[in-house]
């Protein structure tokens, strides 16, 4: 062996030897972090960690990973920048203490779709007060100002935005909407996800709820790999109301939880939304009710939604469930087949007359007792 071989063999052999001692080093470390971290049944009571504040009733809530989806065009960004303005406001959603807004939050609102206008436009439209702590990161104003594109799929571009988050005590990102933002990333590749992932965890551990904004494929679920639903705490679907007229300015449509740790389904029943523009008026009339579950299966089929698959995508649940609802429907008497399809059972003329004379009989009993009162 030469003098040079010689050299190359030591250097090899020390650099092994370094590397040894790091890894005992970072073991050593590691073993110290077990011991504070661990903790036996009893003492976990007495661990201390930042609570998880709730954010929006009791199915938001600080650190959550959430997720609001639909079709292209139907309402995403409406509902998405009017809960972030709610946020920012700290204002109530009247008459749905299920939404209720609990206090002012600090808020980021990242736009990498819609044009500045569009954006500047529909804040406007739904403000109903001072937001100091909402703030926008517009794709449009990035580019002009600085030459660069938005893409958070890139690591040093989530490293820096965690960092702003963390200086200015962001507490909600929006990202809007996760196929714009995530350039380069495989949507139905379920490992592409590791490249966000551990950004949105390290969002998490710092009490940062993320909210995505999502397109639905053509089965009417979200589109991409599923394993993106894993770390979610909450997941909304959007569905088109079919009584909604195409030409009206803003949107109307369906809301409900297709995912919800936090909340159960009774806490958190289907809503109706509208958000109408009339003309002449810079502001949107925001609009909500409320439906159960069967009142929803019942209005798909009087607007004409026969299949059962049609319903399921509507309703956001399988085809196994809309069955149970229509074997109960019929079970009630309102609903029948047709084909493959259902459709509302019209009443008999006989039924028709046995109900008017049954209402007529309830009537005559009310006055009477009316009268004896």
């Amino acid at each position: 062996m030469n003098t040079m071989q010689t050299r190359a063999a030591s250097e090899s052999t020390l650099k092994s030897e370094e590397r040894r001692e790091a890894a005992i080093k970072l073991e050593a470390k590691w073993t110290e972090h077990f011991d504070k971290a661990i903790s036996n049944g009893g003492g976990l009571g007495g661990l201390s960690v930042p609570a998880r504040e709730p954010i929006i009733g009791n199915w938001f809530k600080k650190g959550d990973l959430g997720f609001i989806y639909g079709e292209r065009g139907l309402g995403k960004t409406w509902l998405a920048m009017f809960l972030a303005r709610k946020c920012g406001e700290g204002g109530g959603i009247v008459n749905l203490p299920e939404w209720n807004v609990h206090g002012q939050r600090r808020v980021l609102y990242v736009d990498g779709e819609m044009p500045l206008d569009g954006t500047r436009e529909r804040d406007a439209a739904l403000a109903a007060g001072g937001a100091p702590g909402l703030f926008y990161l517009h794709h449009e104003a990035l580019f002009h100002r600085t030459g660069e594109a938005l893409n958070l799929a890139e690591p040093a571009a989530q490293a820096a935005l965690l960092k702003r988050c963390l200086r200015d005590r962001i507490e909600i990102l929006f990202l809007d909407n996760l196929s714009c933002l995530f350039s380069g990333i495989r949507e139905n590749d379920a490992d592409a996800w590791d490249n966000v992932l551990p950004w949105l965890l390290e969002l998490r551990r710092n009490r940062i709820a993320v909210v995505f904004v999502a397109h639905s494929g053509r089965n009417g679920l979200m589109r991409g790999t599923s394993r993106r639903e894993d770390a979610a705490f909450w997941i909304i679907s959007l569905s088109e109301l079919r009584s909604a007229a195409e030409s009206q300015q803003g949107a109307k449509f369906l809301t409900q939880f297709v995912k919800n740790r936090n909340a159960t389904e009774a806490d958190c029943p289907p809503l109706e939304w509208g958000f109408i523009r009339r003309p002449n008026d810079s502001k949107v009339q925001v609009s909500w009710k409320k439906l159960s579950v069967p009142i929803l299966f019942r209005q798909c089929v009087e607007e004409g939604v026969s299949s059962a698959t049609d319903i399921a995508g509507i309703m956001a649940v399988s085809k196994a469930q809309v069955s149970r609802y229509a074997a109960r429907a019929m079970k009630e008497g309102w609903l029948m087949k047709n084909g493959r399809g259902y459709e509302v059972r019209r009443k008999s003329e006989a039924e028709t007359n046995y109900d008017r004379v049954v209402q007529r009989a309830y009537e005559i009993e009310r006055a009477r007792a009316g009268k004896e009162n």
